[in-house]
């Protein structure tokens, strides 16, 4: 059994700053890529940023510059530091992430709950 907890969500002006946190915890052998989608209404949900077991990390166009994915693989926790926030912005984020829970079992990939962001003034 695995679960993943996000936090950091809320209402913020435009131009301000959230940092989201998701923590994963329950079975877990080996974590993968860790990531963040989004859903705003009416549109599909989209990837925001995603960061690989070596670090590496990539970006959608519309956030480059302004958002930072990181984790820590002590506590199993991958952060979306979000500044210069715009309208556009708000939606539902999600953390995703491809994990194995025992050695030689395949990789499988797990959603959080979600947390709302909403940029507005």
């Amino acid at each position: 059994q695995v679960e993943l907890v996000e936090s950091g969500g809320g209402l913020v002006q435009p131009g301000g700053s959230l940092r989201l946190s998701c923590a994963a915890s329950g079975t877990i052998f080996r974590i993968y890529t860790m990531g963040w989608h989004r859903q705003a209404p009416g549109n599909q949900r989209e990837l925001v940023a995603h960061i690989t077991s070596d670090g590496s990390t990539m970006y959608a166009d519309s956030v480059k510059g302004r958002f930072t994915i990181d984790r820590d693989n002590a506590k199993n926790t991958v952060y979306l530091q979000m500044n210069s926030l715009k309208p556009e912005d708000t939606a539902v984020y999600y953390c995703n992430v491809l994990l194995s829970t025992a050695w030689g079992t395949p990789t499988k990939g797990y959603w959080g709950q979600g947390t709302q962001v909403t940029v507005s003034s």
